[in-house]
């Protein structure tokens, strides 16, 4: 059931700049961060960043409001193979407005399937985000 809840849309711009950033060219980590516009049941764009570590994007992450990221991240695996995985994270911090928390949780689904992204991680407490995190989320994906 929870599945097909869907509490907002997708902004028009943020799915096209969502699908240029998937075939992006540039060999840096970046983050792409959206927030829900409440008045208009919308996810927008909150902020960009280019050449940003995991634990400097932590530190942009709000500690009581929750927010979606799509993240491009220079994986380097054991072997010596480099590849850049888009990570969706889903940051909802406790302490969250539950109203907030739930059109959040309900446009999760929505967001993934329009961006079609298959690596979705969340996370409770923005200090979790961090690269060893990031690289033992992405271990299950060799």
């Amino acid at each position: 059931m929870s599945e097909s809840l869907v509490v907002c849309e997708v902004d028009g711009d943020l799915v096209k700049k969502l699908r240029e950033f998937r075939f992006r060219k540039e060999t840096n980590n970046a983050a792409i961060i959206m927030k829900i516009d409440k008045e208009r049941q919308l996810v927008i764009l909150d902020e960009e960043h280019e050449d940003i570590s995991p634990d400097e994007l932590k530190d942009e992450l709000p500690e009581r409001q929750p927010r979606f990221v799509v993240y491009s991240y220079k994986y380097q695996h054991d072997d010596g193979r480099v590849s850049y995985p888009l990570c969706f994270i889903f940051s909802s911090p406790a302490g969250c407005k539950p109203e907030q928390q739930m059109m959040y949780a309900g446009s999760k689904n929505k967001l993934v399937q329009t961006v079609e992204l298959t690596k979705v991680f969340e996370i409770r407490n923005t200090e979790d985000l961090t690269e060893e995190w990031l690289r033992e989320k992405l271990g299950f994906f060799r």
